[in-house]
Protein backbone atom coordinates (compact mmCIF):
# COMPACT_ATOMS: atom_id res chain seq x y z
CA UNK A 1 0.00 0.00 0.00
CA UNK A 2 1.46 3.58 -1.03
CA UNK A 3 1.96 5.60 2.03
CA UNK A 4 0.27 9.11 1.68
CA UNK A 5 3.84 10.58 2.55
CA UNK A 6 5.24 9.70 -0.44
CA UNK A 7 2.58 11.05 -2.85
CA UNK A 8 2.89 14.49 -4.28
CA UNK A 9 0.91 17.41 -4.07
CA UNK A 10 -1.40 18.07 -6.82
CA UNK A 11 -1.30 21.63 -7.63
CA UNK A 12 -4.31 22.26 -10.35
CA UNK A 13 -3.48 25.13 -13.07
CA UNK A 14 -0.02 26.12 -13.82
CA UNK A 15 -0.21 29.96 -13.73
CA UNK A 16 1.24 32.74 -11.93
CA UNK A 17 0.42 31.33 -8.51
CA UNK A 18 -0.03 27.35 -9.22
CA UNK A 19 3.74 27.35 -10.38
CA UNK A 20 4.56 29.59 -7.10
CA UNK A 21 3.15 26.66 -5.30
CA UNK A 22 5.08 24.56 -6.71
CA UNK A 23 8.10 26.45 -6.21
CA UNK A 24 7.71 27.01 -2.99
CA UNK A 25 6.49 23.52 -2.12
CA UNK A 26 9.94 21.92 -3.35
CA UNK A 27 11.66 24.07 -1.12
CA UNK A 28 10.08 22.28 1.91
CA UNK A 29 10.63 19.34 0.51
CA UNK A 30 7.54 18.19 -0.42
CA UNK A 31 6.84 16.65 -4.18
CA UNK A 32 4.98 18.82 -6.43
CA UNK A 33 2.93 17.47 -9.37
CA UNK A 34 1.39 20.51 -11.47
CA UNK A 35 -2.04 19.71 -13.71
CA UNK A 36 -2.58 22.09 -16.18
CA UNK A 37 -5.65 21.93 -18.64
CA UNK A 38 -3.87 23.90 -21.14
CA UNK A 39 -2.08 23.09 -23.86
CA UNK A 40 1.05 25.24 -22.32
CA UNK A 41 1.57 27.03 -19.13
CA UNK A 42 0.04 30.66 -18.72
CA UNK A 43 -3.17 29.48 -20.97
CA UNK A 44 -5.32 32.00 -19.52
CA UNK A 45 -3.01 34.74 -19.27
CA UNK A 46 -2.20 34.10 -22.79
CA UNK A 47 -5.66 34.48 -23.19
CA UNK A 48 -5.48 38.52 -22.42
CA UNK A 49 -1.98 38.60 -22.97
CA UNK A 50 -2.84 42.28 -25.16
CA UNK A 51 -4.02 43.52 -21.83
CA UNK A 52 -1.21 45.77 -20.06
CA UNK A 53 -1.92 45.08 -15.94
CA UNK A 54 -1.95 47.74 -13.35
CA UNK A 55 0.40 46.21 -10.66
CA UNK A 56 4.47 46.38 -12.04
CA UNK A 57 6.59 43.90 -12.04
CA UNK A 58 7.22 44.28 -8.77
CA UNK A 59 3.88 42.57 -7.53
CA UNK A 60 3.83 40.06 -9.89
CA UNK A 61 6.87 38.00 -8.97
CA UNK A 62 7.59 35.48 -6.29
CA UNK A 63 10.26 35.44 -3.91
CA UNK A 64 10.47 31.36 -4.38
CA UNK A 65 9.83 30.91 -7.83
CA UNK A 66 12.73 33.77 -8.75
CA UNK A 67 15.16 31.78 -6.25
CA UNK A 68 14.45 28.76 -9.06
CA UNK A 69 15.37 30.91 -11.60
CA UNK A 70 17.95 32.77 -10.90
CA UNK A 71 19.64 29.50 -10.38
CA UNK A 72 19.60 29.40 -13.99
CA UNK A 73 20.87 32.64 -14.49
CA UNK A 74 17.37 34.32 -15.28
CA UNK A 75 17.34 38.13 -14.99
CA UNK A 76 14.54 39.66 -13.56
CA UNK A 77 12.72 42.62 -15.46
CA UNK A 78 12.65 46.23 -14.30
CA UNK A 79 10.48 46.12 -10.95
CA UNK A 80 8.54 49.40 -11.73
CA UNK A 81 8.16 48.36 -15.35
CA UNK A 82 4.22 47.29 -15.93
CA UNK A 83 4.09 44.33 -18.17
CA UNK A 84 1.38 42.67 -20.71
CA UNK A 85 0.10 40.09 -19.80
CA UNK A 86 1.92 38.34 -22.80
CA UNK A 87 5.29 39.29 -21.40
CA UNK A 88 4.14 37.19 -17.44
CA UNK A 89 4.23 34.54 -20.07
CA UNK A 90 7.43 34.96 -22.27
CA UNK A 91 9.37 36.51 -19.73
CA UNK A 92 8.30 34.66 -16.33
CA UNK A 93 6.39 31.80 -16.42
CA UNK A 94 8.05 30.29 -19.35
CA UNK A 95 11.33 30.56 -18.07
CA UNK A 96 10.20 29.30 -14.66
CA UNK A 97 8.62 26.05 -16.15
CA UNK A 98 11.43 25.96 -18.06
CA UNK A 99 13.80 25.02 -14.49
CA UNK A 100 15.65 21.68 -13.99
CA UNK A 101 13.44 21.42 -11.31
CA UNK A 102 9.60 22.47 -12.58
CA UNK A 103 10.08 21.12 -15.71
CA UNK A 104 9.06 17.45 -15.35
CA UNK A 105 6.60 18.11 -13.03
CA UNK A 106 4.23 20.04 -14.48
CA UNK A 107 1.71 18.51 -17.05
CA UNK A 108 0.37 20.49 -19.47
CA UNK A 109 -3.12 19.17 -21.76
CA UNK A 110 -4.16 17.20 -18.39
CA UNK A 111 -7.42 18.77 -16.99
CA UNK A 112 -8.89 17.68 -13.71
CA UNK A 113 -12.26 16.42 -13.72
CA UNK A 114 -13.44 15.61 -10.82
CA UNK A 115 -11.34 15.87 -7.09
CA UNK A 116 -12.17 12.91 -4.39
CA UNK A 117 -11.01 10.53 -1.72
CA UNK A 118 -9.80 7.39 -2.72
CA UNK A 119 -12.48 4.95 -1.83
CA UNK A 120 -14.45 7.33 -0.68
CA UNK A 121 -17.41 9.46 -1.45
CA UNK A 122 -18.12 12.83 -0.03
CA UNK A 123 -20.38 11.25 3.01
CA UNK A 124 -17.83 8.77 3.80
CA UNK A 125 -16.51 10.13 7.22
CA UNK A 126 -14.25 7.13 8.84
CA UNK A 127 -10.33 7.19 7.95
CA UNK A 128 -11.10 10.12 5.71
CA UNK A 129 -8.21 12.42 6.44
CA UNK A 130 -5.95 9.27 6.22
CA UNK A 131 -7.42 8.53 2.78
CA UNK A 132 -4.88 9.81 -0.39
CA UNK A 133 -6.64 12.70 -2.55
CA UNK A 134 -8.02 10.88 -6.10
CA UNK A 135 -8.01 12.92 -9.15
CA UNK A 136 -9.52 12.13 -12.59
CA UNK A 137 -7.59 13.75 -14.98
CA UNK A 138 -8.69 14.19 -18.74
CA UNK A 139 -5.50 14.15 -21.41
CA UNK A 140 -5.54 15.67 -24.81
CA UNK A 141 -6.39 12.90 -27.10
CA UNK A 142 -9.42 12.44 -24.20
CA UNK A 143 -7.75 9.26 -22.14
CA UNK A 144 -9.02 9.51 -18.79
CA UNK A 145 -6.50 8.70 -16.23
CA UNK A 146 -6.44 8.88 -12.02
CA UNK A 147 -3.89 10.51 -9.62
CA UNK A 148 -3.30 10.08 -5.95
CA UNK A 149 -2.07 12.77 -4.06
CA UNK A 150 -1.12 13.40 -0.25
CA UNK A 151 -2.74 17.03 -0.77
CA UNK A 152 -4.20 19.31 -3.33
CA UNK A 153 -4.10 23.14 -4.30
CA UNK A 154 -6.52 24.06 -6.33
CA UNK A 155 -5.22 26.99 -8.49
CA UNK A 156 -6.98 26.45 -11.42
CA UNK A 157 -8.57 30.18 -11.33
CA UNK A 158 -11.77 31.32 -12.97
CA UNK A 159 -11.41 32.69 -16.17
CA UNK A 160 -12.76 29.75 -18.21
CA UNK A 161 -16.25 30.45 -15.93
CA UNK A 162 -17.33 33.72 -17.27
CA UNK A 163 -20.61 35.04 -15.38
CA UNK A 164 -23.63 34.67 -17.54
CA UNK A 165 -25.72 37.90 -19.17
CA UNK A 166 -28.67 37.00 -17.37
CA UNK A 167 -29.31 39.20 -14.52
CA UNK A 168 -30.75 36.58 -12.54
CA UNK A 169 -27.53 34.39 -12.40
CA UNK A 170 -28.21 32.57 -15.13
CA UNK A 171 -27.77 32.44 -19.10
CA UNK A 172 -30.47 33.93 -21.26
CA UNK A 173 -32.26 31.82 -23.71
CA UNK A 174 -30.21 32.06 -27.28
CA UNK A 175 -26.99 32.81 -25.11
CA UNK A 176 -25.06 29.42 -25.05
CA UNK A 177 -25.99 29.54 -28.92
CA UNK A 178 -24.38 33.09 -29.57
CA UNK A 179 -21.31 32.26 -27.72
CA UNK A 180 -21.36 29.00 -30.05
CA UNK A 181 -20.99 30.85 -32.88
CA UNK A 182 -18.66 33.71 -31.65
CA UNK A 183 -21.41 36.59 -31.77
CA UNK A 184 -20.98 36.58 -27.99
CA UNK A 185 -17.37 37.43 -27.61
CA UNK A 186 -14.72 36.56 -24.30
CA UNK A 187 -14.79 38.93 -21.50
CA UNK A 188 -11.71 40.56 -23.02
CA UNK A 189 -11.13 40.82 -26.54
CA UNK A 190 -8.60 42.69 -28.75
CA UNK A 191 -11.11 44.89 -30.36
CA UNK A 192 -8.11 46.22 -31.98
CA UNK A 193 -7.15 42.93 -33.69
CA UNK A 194 -10.13 42.83 -36.13
CA UNK A 195 -13.77 41.85 -36.41
CA UNK A 196 -15.03 44.86 -34.76
CA UNK A 197 -14.70 47.75 -37.24
CA UNK A 198 -17.34 48.94 -39.76
CA UNK A 199 -19.45 46.45 -37.24
CA UNK A 200 -22.48 47.32 -34.48
CA UNK A 201 -21.21 45.98 -31.05
CA UNK A 202 -22.70 45.68 -27.47
CA UNK A 203 -20.38 46.11 -24.39
CA UNK A 204 -22.85 45.19 -21.69
CA UNK A 205 -21.71 45.53 -18.14
CA UNK A 206 -20.83 48.30 -15.91
CA UNK A 207 -17.50 48.04 -14.39
CA UNK A 208 -14.11 49.28 -15.45
CA UNK A 209 -13.64 46.31 -17.67
CA UNK A 210 -16.39 47.61 -19.78
CA UNK A 211 -15.42 51.26 -19.25
CA UNK A 212 -12.37 50.34 -20.91
CA UNK A 213 -13.89 48.50 -23.71
CA UNK A 214 -16.22 50.75 -24.59
CA UNK A 215 -13.72 53.15 -24.85
CA UNK A 216 -11.58 50.86 -27.46
CA UNK A 217 -14.69 50.64 -29.39
CA UNK A 218 -15.07 54.20 -29.89
CA UNK A 219 -11.45 54.73 -30.70
CA UNK A 220 -11.78 51.58 -33.76
CA UNK A 221 -15.10 53.67 -34.42
CA UNK A 222 -13.09 56.85 -35.44
CA UNK A 223 -10.83 55.09 -37.67
CA UNK A 224 -13.43 53.00 -39.32
CA UNK A 225 -16.45 54.81 -40.43
CA UNK A 226 -19.26 52.57 -40.03
CA UNK A 227 -18.34 51.15 -36.31
CA UNK A 228 -21.16 51.54 -33.92
CA UNK A 229 -20.68 51.21 -29.93
CA UNK A 230 -23.60 50.30 -28.10
CA UNK A 231 -23.14 50.31 -24.05
CA UNK A 232 -25.65 48.43 -22.39
CA UNK A 233 -26.34 48.91 -17.96
CA UNK A 234 -28.84 47.35 -15.67
CA UNK A 235 -28.53 51.10 -13.40
CA UNK A 236 -30.99 53.76 -14.35
CA UNK A 237 -28.07 56.28 -14.82
CA UNK A 238 -24.22 55.53 -15.20
CA UNK A 239 -23.29 58.26 -12.48
CA UNK A 240 -21.74 55.54 -10.73
CA UNK A 241 -19.88 53.78 -14.14
CA UNK A 242 -18.21 57.68 -14.47
CA UNK A 243 -17.32 57.51 -11.19
CA UNK A 244 -15.89 60.83 -8.73
CA UNK A 245 -14.11 62.77 -11.99
CA UNK A 246 -11.20 64.69 -10.48
CA UNK A 247 -12.46 64.03 -6.67
CA UNK A 248 -11.35 60.14 -7.47
CA UNK A 249 -8.34 58.92 -5.11
CA UNK A 250 -6.79 57.24 -8.09
CA UNK A 251 -6.97 60.28 -11.06
CA UNK A 252 -6.58 57.39 -13.62
CA UNK A 253 -9.82 55.83 -12.80
CA UNK A 254 -11.24 59.20 -12.72
CA UNK A 255 -10.20 60.19 -15.77
CA UNK A 256 -11.14 56.84 -16.93
CA UNK A 257 -15.17 57.70 -16.13
CA UNK A 258 -14.33 61.31 -17.16
CA UNK A 259 -13.49 60.15 -20.97
CA UNK A 260 -16.34 57.38 -20.61
CA UNK A 261 -18.61 60.46 -19.91
CA UNK A 262 -17.55 62.56 -23.03
CA UNK A 263 -17.87 59.31 -25.32
CA UNK A 264 -21.82 59.23 -24.40
CA UNK A 265 -22.34 62.89 -24.40
CA UNK A 266 -20.96 63.56 -27.52
CA UNK A 267 -23.17 60.72 -29.27
CA UNK A 268 -19.94 58.54 -30.24
CA UNK A 269 -21.29 56.09 -27.45
CA UNK A 270 -25.32 55.04 -27.53
CA UNK A 271 -25.83 54.35 -23.82
CA UNK A 272 -28.83 51.47 -23.24
CA UNK A 273 -30.03 52.27 -19.22
CA UNK A 274 -31.75 49.97 -17.07
CA UNK A 275 -31.48 47.30 -19.97
CA UNK A 276 -31.29 43.61 -18.17
CA UNK A 277 -30.66 40.64 -20.87
CA UNK A 278 -33.61 38.24 -21.57
CA UNK A 279 -32.85 36.62 -24.36
CA UNK A 280 -30.57 36.87 -27.59
CA UNK A 281 -31.83 35.57 -31.22
CA UNK A 282 -29.03 34.33 -33.30
CA UNK A 283 -28.92 35.37 -37.06
CA UNK A 284 -27.03 34.69 -39.79
CA UNK A 285 -24.03 37.44 -38.81
CA UNK A 286 -25.19 39.15 -36.05
CA UNK A 287 -27.51 38.52 -32.77
CA UNK A 288 -30.85 40.67 -31.40
CA UNK A 289 -30.43 40.99 -27.96
CA UNK A 290 -33.70 41.63 -25.81
CA UNK A 291 -34.16 43.52 -22.96
CA UNK A 292 -36.83 42.40 -20.21
CA UNK A 293 -39.34 45.88 -20.95
CA UNK A 294 -39.24 44.94 -24.74
CA UNK A 295 -36.54 46.72 -25.72
CA UNK A 296 -34.53 45.06 -28.52
CA UNK A 297 -31.09 45.85 -30.63
CA UNK A 298 -29.65 44.01 -33.38
CA UNK A 299 -25.69 44.01 -33.14
CA UNK A 300 -22.92 42.26 -34.99
CA UNK A 301 -21.10 41.35 -31.49
CA UNK A 302 -21.77 41.18 -27.77
CA UNK A 303 -18.80 42.26 -25.55
CA UNK A 304 -20.01 40.37 -21.77
CA UNK A 305 -18.07 42.49 -19.60
CA UNK A 306 -19.72 40.63 -16.56
CA UNK A 307 -17.42 38.97 -14.36
CA UNK A 308 -16.36 35.58 -13.55
CA UNK A 309 -16.88 32.79 -11.03
CA UNK A 310 -15.52 29.95 -9.68
CA UNK A 311 -16.35 26.22 -11.32
CA UNK A 312 -16.57 24.14 -8.22
CA UNK A 313 -18.65 21.50 -9.83
CA UNK A 314 -15.33 18.80 -10.11
CA UNK A 315 -15.09 19.83 -6.36
CA UNK A 316 -18.50 18.22 -5.18
CA UNK A 317 -17.60 15.05 -3.67
CA UNK A 318 -15.14 16.93 -1.33
CA UNK A 319 -16.02 18.62 2.22
CA UNK A 320 -16.08 22.49 1.43
CA UNK A 321 -16.97 25.42 3.49
CA UNK A 322 -17.52 28.44 0.81
CA UNK A 323 -19.07 32.11 2.10
CA UNK A 324 -22.39 32.03 0.18
CA UNK A 325 -22.25 35.31 -1.22
CA UNK A 326 -18.76 35.05 -3.45
CA UNK A 327 -18.06 31.64 -3.16
CA UNK A 328 -14.57 32.20 -1.92
CA UNK A 329 -13.66 30.25 1.69
CA UNK A 330 -16.29 31.52 4.26
CA UNK A 331 -13.30 32.66 6.31
CA UNK A 332 -11.99 34.76 3.33
CA UNK A 333 -14.98 36.06 2.60
CA UNK A 334 -16.05 38.57 4.80
CA UNK A 335 -12.30 40.03 4.09
CA UNK A 336 -12.78 40.25 0.30
CA UNK A 337 -15.79 41.65 0.40
CA UNK A 338 -15.84 44.05 -2.91
CA UNK A 339 -18.29 46.60 -0.85
CA UNK A 340 -15.41 47.22 1.56
CA UNK A 341 -11.99 45.75 0.25
CA UNK A 342 -10.11 46.82 -2.63
CA UNK A 343 -7.02 45.04 -4.44
CA UNK A 344 -4.85 46.78 -1.81
CA UNK A 345 -6.97 46.61 1.32
CA UNK A 346 -7.65 43.04 1.91
CA UNK A 347 -5.43 41.39 4.89
CA UNK A 348 -2.44 39.21 4.34
CA UNK A 349 -4.26 35.52 5.22
CA UNK A 350 -2.64 32.06 4.56
CA UNK A 351 -3.43 28.74 4.98
CA UNK A 352 -5.33 29.31 8.25
CA UNK A 353 -8.12 30.98 6.93
CA UNK A 354 -7.95 28.81 3.61
CA UNK A 355 -8.08 25.43 5.09
CA UNK A 356 -11.65 23.58 4.80
CA UNK A 357 -12.97 20.76 6.76
CA UNK A 358 -11.39 18.60 3.62
CA UNK A 359 -8.16 18.36 5.36
CA UNK A 360 -4.99 19.37 3.16
CA UNK A 361 -7.28 20.80 0.79
CA UNK A 362 -7.04 24.28 -0.19
CA UNK A 363 -8.45 27.09 -2.91
CA UNK A 364 -5.49 29.45 -3.53
CA UNK A 365 -5.46 32.50 -5.78
CA UNK A 366 -7.81 33.72 -8.13
CA UNK A 367 -10.15 30.78 -7.34
CA UNK A 368 -10.16 31.32 -4.12
CA UNK A 369 -11.79 34.46 -4.09
CA UNK A 370 -14.88 32.67 -6.04
CA UNK A 371 -17.00 35.76 -7.00
CA UNK A 372 -15.27 38.63 -6.10
CA UNK A 373 -12.94 40.22 -8.63
CA UNK A 374 -10.32 41.83 -5.98
CA UNK A 375 -7.25 39.89 -6.49
CA UNK A 376 -3.93 40.65 -7.13
CA UNK A 377 -0.71 37.78 -8.19
CA UNK A 378 1.16 38.88 -4.50
CA UNK A 379 -2.13 37.79 -2.48
CA UNK A 380 -2.09 34.17 -4.42
CA UNK A 381 1.67 33.97 -3.84
CA UNK A 382 1.54 34.85 -0.35
CA UNK A 383 -1.22 32.01 0.03
CA UNK A 384 0.58 29.35 -1.46
CA UNK A 385 3.73 30.20 0.76
CA UNK A 386 2.01 29.93 4.06
CA UNK A 387 -0.04 26.68 2.53
CA UNK A 388 3.26 25.14 1.55
CA UNK A 389 4.85 25.81 5.09
CA UNK A 390 1.62 23.80 6.55
CA UNK A 391 1.92 20.82 4.77
CA UNK A 392 5.26 20.76 5.37
CA UNK A 393 4.20 20.67 9.09
CA UNK A 394 5.63 24.01 10.15
CA UNK A 395 2.69 25.65 11.75
CA UNK A 396 4.74 29.21 12.83
CA UNK A 397 5.96 29.96 9.34
CA UNK A 398 2.46 29.00 7.94
CA UNK A 399 0.23 31.41 11.03
CA UNK A 400 3.26 34.14 9.95
CA UNK A 401 1.73 36.34 6.85
CA UNK A 402 2.69 39.15 5.98
CA UNK A 403 1.95 41.35 2.96
CA UNK A 404 2.25 45.08 1.77
CA UNK A 405 0.65 45.71 -1.27
CA UNK A 406 -0.93 49.46 -2.29
CA UNK A 407 -4.24 50.86 -2.25
CA UNK A 408 -6.22 50.60 -4.37
CA UNK A 409 -9.30 49.96 -6.54
CA UNK A 410 -8.39 49.08 -10.07
CA UNK A 411 -5.89 46.14 -10.94
CA UNK A 412 -5.14 45.87 -14.57
CA UNK A 413 -5.76 48.22 -17.66
CA UNK A 414 -3.92 48.87 -20.76
CA UNK A 415 -1.21 52.11 -20.27
CA UNK A 416 -0.62 53.19 -24.17
CA UNK A 417 3.01 52.35 -25.67
CA UNK A 418 3.67 56.15 -26.14
CA UNK A 419 3.48 56.49 -22.16
CA UNK A 420 6.52 54.67 -21.51
CA UNK A 421 6.26 51.25 -19.53
CA UNK A 422 7.14 52.68 -15.49
CA UNK A 423 5.10 54.21 -13.17
CA UNK A 424 7.05 54.41 -10.20
CA UNK A 425 7.35 52.04 -7.90
CA UNK A 426 3.30 51.62 -7.10
CA UNK A 427 0.89 48.63 -7.86
CA UNK A 428 -1.90 50.47 -9.88
CA UNK A 429 -0.40 53.39 -11.32
CA UNK A 430 -2.46 56.11 -9.42
CA UNK A 431 -0.37 58.56 -11.23
CA UNK A 432 0.35 57.13 -14.70
CA UNK A 433 -1.39 58.01 -17.80
CA UNK A 434 -4.94 57.47 -18.62
CA UNK A 435 -5.93 54.26 -19.57
CA UNK A 436 -7.07 54.13 -22.29
CA UNK A 437 -7.62 50.05 -23.83
CA UNK A 438 -9.11 46.83 -21.84
CA UNK A 439 -8.91 46.35 -18.50
CA UNK A 440 -9.24 42.94 -16.42
CA UNK A 441 -12.89 43.09 -15.29
CA UNK A 442 -12.64 45.26 -12.27
CA UNK A 443 -16.64 46.64 -11.44
CA UNK A 444 -17.82 49.72 -10.15
CA UNK A 445 -17.05 48.99 -6.38
CA UNK A 446 -13.42 47.96 -6.12
CA UNK A 447 -14.04 45.27 -8.66
CA UNK A 448 -17.55 44.15 -9.01
CA UNK A 449 -19.65 44.56 -11.54
CA UNK A 450 -23.51 45.39 -12.08
CA UNK A 451 -25.43 48.19 -10.72
CA UNK A 452 -25.08 47.42 -7.04
CA UNK A 453 -22.67 44.08 -6.27
CA UNK A 454 -24.18 41.83 -8.93
CA UNK A 455 -21.13 39.78 -10.57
Amino acid sequence: MTSLESLPVAVIGAGPVGLAAAAHLLERGLEPLVLEAGPTVGAAIRAWGHVRVFSTWKYNLDPASVRLLERSGWEAPRPTALPYGSQIVSEYLEPLAATPELKDRIRTGSRVLAVTRQGMDKGRSQGRDSAPFLLRVEHDGGKVTEVLARAVIDTSGTWSTPAPLGSSGLPVPGEAEARAAGLVTGPLPDVSAGGFAGRRTLVIGSGHSAANMVLDLARVARANPGTEVLWAIRAATPARAYGGGDADQLPARGQLGALLRTAVESGAVQLLTSFRTASIDVNADSVTVHAADGRSVEVGRVIPATGFRPDLAMLSELRLDLDPAVDAPKALGPLIDPDFHSCGTVPAHGARILEQPEKDFYLAGMKSYGRAPTFLMATGYEQVRSIAAALAGDTEAADTVELELPETGVCSTSIPDDAGDSVGDTCCAAQAPVPVSIGFPTGLQHGRTGETISG
